[in-house]
């Protein structure tokens, strides 16, 4: 026969395991809050935007559908360039060598919007100022370098970046939250576990269950307190038969 639990059970054995999930999920807690304010390094990052749009003499138009559609195809051309040894090293000498090209490479991504002339050079770094320093020397640098590579003059410095003293990593809240969730879990599997491997019987209800019968007596639990109660009353008992006796 096949063994169903009901909901009633279910919420029996969370609240028999309440003190253990709460345990559990306060840990984690607590865990999760101390990692994220007090060991983890903040990191902060600055965006540097380059718009990719040729220069206009006055007898030119203003607007070239063919010249726009020609930009939106080098800019992923650009992206490469941008994120090249020969850039990087270049940006590296800039700032007098204190961040190497390949450190550079981890720490700056280039991106665009579809559809979009317009690029962007972010950069994160766990000085706010030098990540805005770094995005900013990686943009002059690549506009400048890009006329000898490319032979075009057509990138123009947008939004120069600005430091950002709003850290994008650790998000501590954010961690918590999760870290509440995963040891709500885990204290929940846990309770049903020990349930699970637990196959002693204490009530009942139990003995019911297991064996199909019904109880017809059951023996109370006598504590120490009780039992001496019961002593001292049984002592009193025989010193007043023995006062009537004498």
């Amino acid at each position: 026969m096949e063994e169903t639990i009901s909901l009633r059970e279910l919420m029996e054995t969370l609240q028999k395991r309440i003190r253990l999930i709460i345990l559990i999920t306060l840990t984690a807690i607590l865990v999760s809050g101390a990692v994220s304010f007090f060991l983890l390094t903040p990191v902060y990052q600055s965006t540097s935007e380059l718009l990719v749009n040729q220069s206009k003499s006055a007898g030119q138009p203003g607007f070239n559908t063919g010249e726009i559609q020609t930009n939106l195809q080098l800019i992923n051309t650009y992206s490469d360039i941008i994120k090249s040894r020969n850039i990087l090293e270049k940006v590296s000498g800039e700032l007098d060598g204190n961040v190497s090209a390949s450190d550079l490479d981890g720490r700056i991504t280039v991106g665009n919007k579809d559809q979009s002339q317009v690029m962007s050079i972010t950069v994160q770094d766990t000085d706010p100022e030098q990540a805005a320093l770094i995005a900013n020397k990686t943009a002059e640098v690549f506009q400048k370098e890009v006329v000898n590579i490319m032979n075009v003059d057509n990138v123009t410095i947008l939004t120069p970046a600005e430091a950002n003293q709003s850290p994008v990593k650790p998000q501590p809240y954010l961690n918590i939250a999760i870290a509440t969730v995963v040891g709500l879990m885990i204290g929940v599997g846990l309770a049903f576990l020990l349930e699970f491997l637990d196959n002693t019987i204490k009530t009942e209800h139990e003995v019911e269950k297991l064996l199909g019968v019904p109880v017809l007596g059951s023996i109370a639990r006598i504590s120490d307190q009780d039992e001496k109660k019961s002593r001292n009353r049984s002592e009193g008992s025989s010193r007043v038969r023995g006062e009537k006796v004498g």
